[in-house]
Protein backbone atom coordinates (compact mmCIF):
# COMPACT_ATOMS: atom_id res chain seq x y z
CA UNK A 1 0.00 0.00 0.00
CA UNK A 2 1.53 3.42 -0.98
CA UNK A 3 2.27 6.13 2.29
CA UNK A 4 0.06 8.74 2.64
CA UNK A 5 -1.09 10.77 5.37
CA UNK A 6 -4.55 11.03 7.14
CA UNK A 7 -4.93 14.48 5.93
CA UNK A 8 -3.55 13.83 2.61
CA UNK A 9 -6.03 11.10 2.53
CA UNK A 10 -9.19 12.87 4.07
CA UNK A 11 -9.07 15.45 1.40
CA UNK A 12 -10.24 13.32 -1.25
CA UNK A 13 -13.08 12.28 0.07
CA UNK A 14 -16.23 13.70 -0.26
CA UNK A 15 -17.93 16.37 2.08
CA UNK A 16 -19.60 13.99 4.25
CA UNK A 17 -17.52 11.08 4.57
CA UNK A 18 -14.31 13.21 4.84
CA UNK A 19 -15.56 14.41 8.10
CA UNK A 20 -15.87 10.83 9.47
CA UNK A 21 -12.75 9.70 7.89
CA UNK A 22 -10.88 12.31 9.81
CA UNK A 23 -12.86 11.65 13.16
CA UNK A 24 -11.86 7.67 12.55
CA UNK A 25 -8.59 8.13 12.16
CA UNK A 26 -7.57 10.96 14.90
CA UNK A 27 -9.79 8.26 17.44
CA UNK A 28 -8.00 5.51 17.47
CA UNK A 29 -10.92 -8.13 -0.03
CA UNK A 30 -13.49 -9.31 -2.99
CA UNK A 31 -12.78 -7.98 -6.40
CA UNK A 32 -10.81 -5.52 -7.65
CA UNK A 33 -10.67 -4.29 -11.08
CA UNK A 34 -8.81 -6.68 -12.90
CA UNK A 35 -11.09 -9.60 -10.98
CA UNK A 36 -13.84 -7.77 -12.54
CA UNK A 37 -12.65 -6.78 -16.04
CA UNK A 38 -12.23 -11.33 -15.94
CA UNK A 39 -15.44 -11.89 -14.66
CA UNK A 40 -17.09 -9.84 -17.21
CA UNK A 41 -15.24 -11.82 -20.00
CA UNK A 42 -16.12 -15.23 -18.17
CA UNK A 43 -12.44 -15.90 -17.23
CA UNK A 44 -12.05 -15.00 -13.81
CA UNK A 45 -9.92 -17.34 -11.70
CA UNK A 46 -12.05 -17.65 -8.91
CA UNK A 47 -14.34 -19.73 -9.42
CA UNK A 48 -17.79 -19.43 -7.52
CA UNK A 49 -20.09 -22.27 -4.39
CA UNK A 50 -23.29 -23.37 -3.18
CA UNK A 51 -23.22 -23.61 0.55
CA UNK A 52 -25.09 -26.54 2.35
CA UNK A 53 -28.17 -25.90 4.30
CA UNK A 54 -26.93 -27.43 7.62
CA UNK A 55 -24.55 -24.56 7.51
CA UNK A 56 -24.24 -22.46 11.01
CA UNK A 57 -22.69 -19.62 12.04
CA UNK A 58 -20.38 -20.00 14.96
CA UNK A 59 -18.67 -18.11 17.61
CA UNK A 60 -15.45 -18.53 18.41
CA UNK A 61 -12.88 -17.94 21.04
CA UNK A 62 -9.54 -15.97 21.00
CA UNK A 63 -7.24 -17.26 18.54
CA UNK A 64 -3.68 -18.06 19.45
CA UNK A 65 -0.15 -15.32 19.23
CA UNK A 66 0.30 -13.78 16.26
CA UNK A 67 2.86 -15.77 14.28
CA UNK A 68 5.99 -14.88 12.28
CA UNK A 69 6.35 -12.91 9.19
CA UNK A 70 6.51 -15.25 6.30
CA UNK A 71 4.02 -17.46 4.47
CA UNK A 72 2.33 -19.07 7.47
CA UNK A 73 -1.09 -21.32 7.82
CA UNK A 74 -3.97 -19.70 8.67
CA UNK A 75 -4.37 -19.87 12.56
CA UNK A 76 -6.12 -22.64 13.91
CA UNK A 77 -8.66 -21.89 16.04
CA UNK A 78 -11.64 -24.73 17.01
CA UNK A 79 -14.95 -24.34 16.22
CA UNK A 80 -17.04 -23.54 19.32
CA UNK A 81 -19.13 -20.32 20.77
CA UNK A 82 -17.68 -18.51 23.46
CA UNK A 83 -19.57 -15.95 25.32
CA UNK A 84 -18.56 -12.16 24.67
CA UNK A 85 -16.33 -10.66 27.98
CA UNK A 86 -18.95 -9.29 30.22
CA UNK A 87 -18.57 -5.84 30.28
CA UNK A 88 -16.99 -3.83 27.37
CA UNK A 89 -17.83 -0.69 24.96
CA UNK A 90 -19.68 -3.48 22.63
CA UNK A 91 -22.03 -5.07 24.97
CA UNK A 92 -24.96 -6.33 23.81
CA UNK A 93 -23.87 -5.85 19.98
CA UNK A 94 -23.49 -8.78 17.23
CA UNK A 95 -21.11 -7.84 15.12
CA UNK A 96 -21.02 -10.68 11.78
CA UNK A 97 -17.57 -11.42 10.25
CA UNK A 98 -17.50 -13.28 7.00
CA UNK A 99 -13.84 -14.11 6.29
CA UNK A 100 -13.85 -14.26 2.73
CA UNK A 101 -13.81 -17.52 0.33
CA UNK A 102 -12.91 -20.79 1.67
CA UNK A 103 -9.60 -22.79 1.51
CA UNK A 104 -11.36 -25.62 0.10
CA UNK A 105 -13.24 -23.72 -2.44
CA UNK A 106 -10.53 -24.70 -5.35
CA UNK A 107 -10.96 -28.49 -4.51
CA UNK A 108 -14.76 -28.11 -5.70
CA UNK A 109 -15.32 -26.16 -8.78
CA UNK A 110 -18.78 -27.34 -9.58
CA UNK A 111 -20.41 -26.31 -6.54
CA UNK A 112 -18.86 -22.68 -5.82
CA UNK A 113 -19.29 -22.25 -9.71
CA UNK A 114 -23.13 -22.74 -9.66
CA UNK A 115 -25.33 -19.80 -10.35
CA UNK A 116 -27.10 -17.93 -7.52
CA UNK A 117 -29.76 -15.12 -7.70
CA UNK A 118 -27.96 -11.88 -6.15
CA UNK A 119 -31.13 -9.47 -6.59
CA UNK A 120 -30.37 -7.41 -9.76
CA UNK A 121 -28.39 -10.73 -12.01
CA UNK A 122 -26.84 -13.75 -11.63
CA UNK A 123 -23.45 -14.74 -10.02
CA UNK A 124 -21.21 -17.76 -8.93
CA UNK A 125 -22.01 -19.32 -5.46
CA UNK A 126 -18.58 -18.44 -4.42
CA UNK A 127 -15.08 -17.99 -5.32
CA UNK A 128 -11.74 -19.61 -4.77
CA UNK A 129 -9.73 -15.93 -4.22
CA UNK A 130 -6.58 -15.07 -4.85
CA UNK A 131 -2.82 -15.81 -3.70
CA UNK A 132 0.43 -14.10 -3.49
CA UNK A 133 3.34 -15.13 -5.86
CA UNK A 134 4.55 -17.42 -3.20
CA UNK A 135 1.20 -19.26 -2.50
CA UNK A 136 -0.10 -17.56 0.86
CA UNK A 137 -3.69 -17.75 -0.29
CA UNK A 138 -6.64 -15.25 0.10
CA UNK A 139 -8.55 -17.73 2.10
CA UNK A 140 -6.08 -18.32 4.28
CA UNK A 141 -5.27 -14.57 5.01
CA UNK A 142 -9.15 -13.58 5.29
CA UNK A 143 -9.86 -16.24 7.97
CA UNK A 144 -6.65 -15.51 9.75
CA UNK A 145 -7.67 -11.64 9.93
CA UNK A 146 -11.24 -12.53 11.03
CA UNK A 147 -10.06 -14.30 14.01
CA UNK A 148 -8.00 -11.88 15.39
CA UNK A 149 -10.66 -9.79 14.52
CA UNK A 150 -13.56 -11.79 16.52
CA UNK A 151 -11.08 -12.00 19.53
CA UNK A 152 -10.74 -7.96 20.05
CA UNK A 153 -14.43 -8.07 19.41
CA UNK A 154 -15.75 -10.27 21.92
CA UNK A 155 -12.77 -8.47 24.70
CA UNK A 156 -15.20 -5.66 24.17
CA UNK A 157 -18.13 -7.18 25.24
CA UNK A 158 -19.62 -8.05 21.35
CA UNK A 159 -21.25 -11.25 20.54
CA UNK A 160 -19.21 -11.91 17.31
CA UNK A 161 -21.12 -14.68 14.39
CA UNK A 162 -18.41 -16.37 11.55
CA UNK A 163 -20.18 -17.07 8.43
CA UNK A 164 -17.76 -19.49 8.46
CA UNK A 165 -14.60 -21.22 10.17
CA UNK A 166 -13.38 -23.09 7.18
CA UNK A 167 -14.44 -26.30 8.53
CA UNK A 168 -16.71 -26.23 5.61
CA UNK A 169 -16.21 -28.37 2.35
CA UNK A 170 -16.84 -25.33 0.36
CA UNK A 171 -18.73 -22.11 0.45
CA UNK A 172 -21.00 -20.69 1.57
CA UNK A 173 -22.56 -19.03 -1.63
CA UNK A 174 -22.72 -15.04 -1.38
CA UNK A 175 -26.61 -15.73 -0.78
CA UNK A 176 -26.14 -17.31 2.23
CA UNK A 177 -23.13 -15.82 3.60
CA UNK A 178 -25.73 -12.68 4.01
CA UNK A 179 -28.49 -14.66 5.41
CA UNK A 180 -26.17 -15.71 8.34
CA UNK A 181 -25.84 -11.89 9.17
CA UNK A 182 -29.59 -11.31 8.60
CA UNK A 183 -30.62 -13.90 10.91
CA UNK A 184 -28.24 -12.78 13.22
CA UNK A 185 -30.01 -9.85 13.07
CA UNK A 186 -26.21 -8.59 13.31
CA UNK A 187 -25.48 -4.55 14.02
CA UNK A 188 -23.11 -4.62 11.75
CA UNK A 189 -21.11 -6.94 9.14
CA UNK A 190 -17.66 -7.36 7.94
CA UNK A 191 -16.33 -9.23 4.97
CA UNK A 192 -12.37 -9.55 5.16
CA UNK A 193 -10.65 -9.60 1.56
CA UNK A 194 -7.68 -9.00 -0.03
CA UNK A 195 -7.18 -8.46 -3.75
CA UNK A 196 -5.33 -9.49 -6.64
CA UNK A 197 -4.71 -6.42 -9.03
CA UNK A 198 -1.43 -5.74 -10.94
CA UNK A 199 1.90 -5.42 -9.94
CA UNK A 200 2.38 -1.54 -8.39
CA UNK A 201 -1.69 -1.30 -7.74
CA UNK A 202 -1.71 -1.06 -3.75
CA UNK A 203 -3.09 -0.10 -0.70
CA UNK A 204 -6.60 -1.09 0.61
CA UNK A 205 -10.26 -0.03 -0.09
CA UNK A 206 -13.56 -0.79 1.15
CA UNK A 207 -16.52 -1.89 -0.93
CA UNK A 208 -20.31 0.47 0.27
CA UNK A 209 -23.00 -1.47 -1.00
CA UNK A 210 -24.90 0.55 -3.75
CA UNK A 211 -28.54 1.47 -3.60
CA UNK A 212 -30.40 -2.02 -5.27
CA UNK A 213 -34.06 -2.57 -5.23
CA UNK A 214 -34.64 -5.99 -7.46
CA UNK A 215 -35.41 -9.19 -7.18
CA UNK A 216 -35.08 -10.11 -3.67
CA UNK A 217 -32.24 -7.63 -3.15
CA UNK A 218 -33.31 -4.18 -1.21
CA UNK A 219 -30.46 -2.16 0.40
CA UNK A 220 -32.07 1.08 0.88
CA UNK A 221 -32.46 0.75 4.59
CA UNK A 222 -28.53 0.16 4.65
CA UNK A 223 -26.88 2.08 2.03
CA UNK A 224 -26.25 4.83 4.50
CA UNK A 225 -25.07 3.63 7.73
CA UNK A 226 -23.09 1.14 5.58
CA UNK A 227 -21.47 3.85 3.92
CA UNK A 228 -20.61 5.33 7.58
CA UNK A 229 -19.23 2.12 8.51
CA UNK A 230 -17.38 1.97 5.85
CA UNK A 231 -15.64 5.44 6.30
CA UNK A 232 -14.96 4.80 9.92
CA UNK A 233 -12.73 1.10 9.04
CA UNK A 234 -11.13 3.10 6.25
CA UNK A 235 -9.83 5.95 8.84
CA UNK A 236 -9.07 3.21 11.28
CA UNK A 237 -7.38 1.31 8.61
CA UNK A 238 -5.28 3.96 7.89
CA UNK A 239 -3.91 4.36 11.46
CA UNK A 240 -3.06 1.39 12.29
CA UNK A 241 -1.45 -0.05 9.40
CA UNK A 242 0.07 2.95 8.16
CA UNK A 243 -1.03 1.80 4.97
CA UNK A 244 -3.17 4.28 2.07
CA UNK A 245 -5.79 4.04 0.31
CA UNK A 246 -5.95 2.07 -2.66
CA UNK A 247 -4.13 3.94 -5.53
CA UNK A 248 -6.17 1.50 -8.00
CA UNK A 249 -9.44 2.19 -6.95
CA UNK A 250 -11.19 4.54 -5.25
CA UNK A 251 -10.04 7.87 -6.22
CA UNK A 252 -7.68 7.79 -3.28
CA UNK A 253 -10.48 7.83 -0.89
CA UNK A 254 -10.08 4.32 0.59
CA UNK A 255 -13.78 3.51 -0.35
CA UNK A 256 -15.81 2.00 -3.44
CA UNK A 257 -19.26 1.80 -4.21
CA UNK A 258 -20.82 -0.93 -5.95
CA UNK A 259 -24.16 -3.05 -7.02
CA UNK A 260 -22.83 -6.46 -8.27
CA UNK A 261 -21.98 -8.24 -5.14
CA UNK A 262 -24.63 -10.89 -3.55
CA UNK A 263 -23.01 -10.29 0.48
CA UNK A 264 -23.86 -6.62 -0.15
CA UNK A 265 -27.35 -6.37 -2.04
CA UNK A 266 -29.17 -9.01 0.10
CA UNK A 267 -27.75 -7.60 3.11
CA UNK A 268 -30.36 -6.17 5.51
CA UNK A 269 -27.66 -4.70 8.28
CA UNK A 270 -25.41 -2.81 7.95
CA UNK A 271 -22.14 -4.13 5.83
CA UNK A 272 -19.24 -3.83 3.85
CA UNK A 273 -16.28 -5.69 2.39
CA UNK A 274 -12.92 -4.48 3.39
CA UNK A 275 -10.01 -5.58 0.50
CA UNK A 276 -6.75 -5.13 2.66
CA UNK A 277 -4.48 -5.09 0.23
CA UNK A 278 -3.56 -5.96 -3.03
CA UNK A 279 -1.09 -9.73 -2.89
CA UNK A 280 -0.37 -9.55 -6.12
CA UNK A 281 1.64 -6.53 -5.51
CA UNK A 282 5.25 -7.74 -4.02
CA UNK A 283 5.03 -4.94 -1.25
CA UNK A 284 1.39 -5.22 -0.50
CA UNK A 285 2.52 -9.21 -0.18
CA UNK A 286 5.01 -9.05 2.53
CA UNK A 287 2.52 -6.78 5.00
CA UNK A 288 -0.19 -9.09 4.39
CA UNK A 289 2.18 -12.44 4.73
CA UNK A 290 2.96 -10.94 8.09
CA UNK A 291 1.19 -11.76 11.39
CA UNK A 292 2.20 -8.31 12.73
CA UNK A 293 0.81 -6.51 10.24
CA UNK A 294 -2.44 -8.75 9.87
CA UNK A 295 -2.76 -7.81 14.02
CA UNK A 296 -2.76 -4.24 12.93
CA UNK A 297 -5.26 -4.91 10.51
CA UNK A 298 -7.50 -6.48 12.50
CA UNK A 299 -7.19 -3.75 15.20
CA UNK A 300 -8.15 -0.87 12.92
CA UNK A 301 -11.13 -2.53 11.58
CA UNK A 302 -12.36 -3.48 15.22
CA UNK A 303 -11.74 -0.13 15.75
CA UNK A 304 -13.78 0.86 13.25
CA UNK A 305 -16.68 -1.25 13.88
CA UNK A 306 -16.47 0.12 17.66
CA UNK A 307 -16.37 3.52 16.31
CA UNK A 308 -19.55 2.97 14.23
CA UNK A 309 -21.50 0.95 17.05
CA UNK A 310 -21.03 3.38 19.67
CA UNK A 311 -21.71 6.51 17.49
Amino acid sequence: MSNGSVSQITRRLGAGLAVLFLAAGAAGCSEGPVERAKRERGDDKRAAAPAPSTAAATTMPRPGPAEASGTPAPSQTPSGSTPPAADGPLKGKVVVVDPGHNVHNNEHSAEINRQVDVGNGRKECDTTGTETNSGYTEAEFSLDVSHRLRAILQARGATVTLTHDGDRPWGPCVTERADIGNKAHGDAAVSVHADGAAVGDRGFHVILPASVHAGQADTSAIVGPSKELGARIAGNFVRTTGSAPSNYIGDGTGLDTRDDLGGLNLSTIPKVFIECGNMRDPQDAAQLTDGDWREKAAQGIADGITDFLRR
